[in-house]
């Protein structure tokens, strides 16, 4: 199957690499969640349910409610842990909706950016991270993603 999207079209390899790109984003970061809130497995178990779905192991509506308790998780906290759960959050629910995989990379960027407010350049080794991660199928389809939507994502993806 193909799917139209903002930007051109996405094949369903291509969505479910997304969705894993996306779950390495969120677990990147989740120790800033983890080390706050260390017996609340909900932004763990969404980066687990992003991963089902790519592999074709969990529907997409689990997938996707698995990624709203985690955002569910992030509402009382703030900072670094908050964002870390919200990336943990969106990686779930890009089966739902792909472009959730910016959401993933753009809140992994700001926990690490909560987590060192003096250092702009955690930030950008963050994002540079990132991209190190992306398989070169979806490399292009999400570069240009990230420049298109930046402003979306706090410009998160912007030196």
């Amino acid at each position: 199957m193909v799917t139209i999207r903002r930007g051109g079209t996405l094949t369903d390899d291509d969505h479910r690499m997304l969705a894993l790109w996306a779950a390495d984003c969120a677990e990147h970061v989740l120790h800033f969640f983890e080390d706050e809130s260390p017996g609340d497995q909900r932004p763990r178990d969404a980066i687990a349910a992003a991963r089902a779905w790519a592999q074709d192991s969990m529907p997409m509506m689990s997938a996707r409610a698995a990624g709203g308790h985690a955002m569910g998780a992030a509402r009382p906290l703030r900072g670094a842990a908050r964002f870390a759960a919200y990336s943990a959050g969106q990686a779930a629910c890009v089966g739902h909706v792909a472009e959730h995989d910016l959401g993933a990379a753009a809140c992994a960027i700001k926990a690490v950016r909560s987590a060192n407010p003096e250092d702009p350049a955690t930030g950008r080794a963050e994002r540079d991270w990132q991209r190190a991660q992306l398989p070169e199928q979806i490399r292009r389809l999400v570069l240009a993603d990230q420049d298109r939507r930046d402003s979306l994502c706090w410009f998160a993806f912007s030196d």
